[in-house]
């Protein structure tokens, strides 16, 4: 079995691989393809028609929702979601499906997906699992993270990639995965409250953890 890890930064990519050098199973591959949904989704295309894969998983560090995914905790994607793929009109927001244009959401795989987090509950990582929300704009208001909290019921993080992964995935036939550690809350830009190393850190500590659940 072969696995991708899409990240956005090289930071993210060297984090992944830190946790994943002492696998025996799966082999992995992890590639960095820059930020936002559309080189998300171009460059797990790219990597997809260059060899195949068994899983593909989007990871790297989010915002996390207040009161559901607090600074310090990872989060596994049950479903991943373009959060802004829609209109507005006068009445609010119109999302993709009801414009009848395509899809604005990916499950992630469900075996996979109930394997992994025993395993990270079995390392004593703080997890959340609940929907993922990929945006081309960071959200950096309260109100706007009420809007998206209140829009997509249970959000637990914020991200920029997932949803182009999962887009490129789908394509190609291949199950899913969105794996994030959280580095800010979801909300006001305040740069001094980031965590960013720290997240880095339990992206590695995750994935250390994943041995061997991701083959079954």
């Amino acid at each position: 079995m072969r696995v991708l890890v899409i990240t956005a930064v090289s930071a993210e990519r060297d984090a992944v691989l830190g946790g994943t050098r002492s696998w025996r199973t799966p082999a992995v591959d992890a590639v960095a393809v820059g930020v936002g949904p559309a080189a998300a989704a171009a460059g797990t295309a790219a990597a997809l028609a260059r060899d195949p894969y068994d899983l593909v998983l989007s990871a790297g560090i989010g915002g996390g929702f207040a009161g559901v995914a607090p600074v310090g905790s990872t989060v596994l994607a049950t479903r991943i979601v373009a959060a802004d793929l829609g209109a507005e009109t006068a009445d609010g927001f119109v999302p993709i499906e009801e414009l009848g244009f395509g899809t604005g959401a990916f499950e992630a795989d469900p075996d996979r997906l109930a394997h992994a987090g025993d395993a990270l509950r079995a390392a004593d990582i703080p997890l959340t699992v609940g929907p993922a929300l990929t945006v081309s704009t960071v959200t950096g208001t309260a109100a706007r993270a009420a809007l998206l909290s209140e829009r997509h019921p249970g959000a637990a993080v914020e991200g920029m990639e997932g949803f182009g992964v999962a887009t490129a995935a789908a394509a190609f036939g291949v199950p899913v995965l969105e794996l994030r550690t959280i580095s800010n809350a979801v909300g006001p830009r305040d740069r001094a409250a980031w965590r960013i190393p720290a997240a880095l850190a339990a992206l590695t500590t995750a994935f250390a953890a994943l041995e061997g659940s991701l083959t079954r």
